[in-house]
């Protein structure tokens, strides 16, 4: 496992993202395949293909206003144009000359890129980092309309997840993790969210 690559959840057409959101958002998603009021188009959303650094995030979806994970299932095509329009939310020095330079490409980024710790099944962290994307108002709209395939309410096997974890029956827990594997990159692409190749 390198340090920064993308691990997720894909096929030829599409990416599996997730996101945590309190009820009322997240089950009338589910239940409609699409995000209805009141989701917020105004404010930005992150997404992120790792279940197991959302787990932690979301302590198993025990945290208010994270009760329910949703698998939102996007087309790749709309996942890398997001990716071409981000800024890291960090001036790393293998992607930018100076602080000053990563502050006017951030003052302007309509798509934010994190690089966080990815996690153990038991929420350790590890070495290897994963991805978070922050989609802007500016992008919310794409995002939302234009590339989701299909929203899936994951809350019912996280709960099932954490039961086993508790009972020590990590074998168990672990077969019911959603597969992730990892994400091919154009070497432009990477390079502008410091992924390595």
């Amino acid at each position: 496992m390198r340090t920064y690559e993308i691990r997720a959840d894909h096929d030829q057409e599409s990416i599996v993202v997730y996101q945590a959101y309190r009820p009322e958002i997240g089950r009338p998603a589910a239940e409609q395949g699409r995000f209805v009021p009141p989701f917020s188009r105004t404010r930005m959303t992150w997404i992120k293909p790792s279940f197991l650094w959302l787990m932690a995030r979301s302590d198993w979806a025990r945290k208010p206003g994270q009760e329910v994970i949703l698998a939102v299932r996007i087309s790749r095509q709309g996942w890398e144009e997001a990716l071409s329009q981000a800024v890291l939310t960090h001036a790393d020095r293998r992607l930018y000359r100076d602080s000053a330079e990563w502050r006017a490409a951030f003052k302007h980024a309509r798509v934010r890129v994190q690089w966080d710790p990815e996690r153990t099944l038991r929420g350790q962290p590890l070495d290897a980092r994963s991805i978070q994307v922050g989609l802007s108002r500016h992008v919310i709209d794409r995002y939302a309309d234009d590339w989701i395939f299909d929203i899936q309410d994951m809350t019912p096997r996280v709960r099932t997840i954490q039961r086993l974890l508790h009972d020590g029956e990590t074998a168990k827990a672990k077969a019911l993790l959603p597969p992730e594997r990892v994400y091919p990159l154009d070497p432009g692409l990477a390079r502008r969210i410091g992924a390595e190749v």
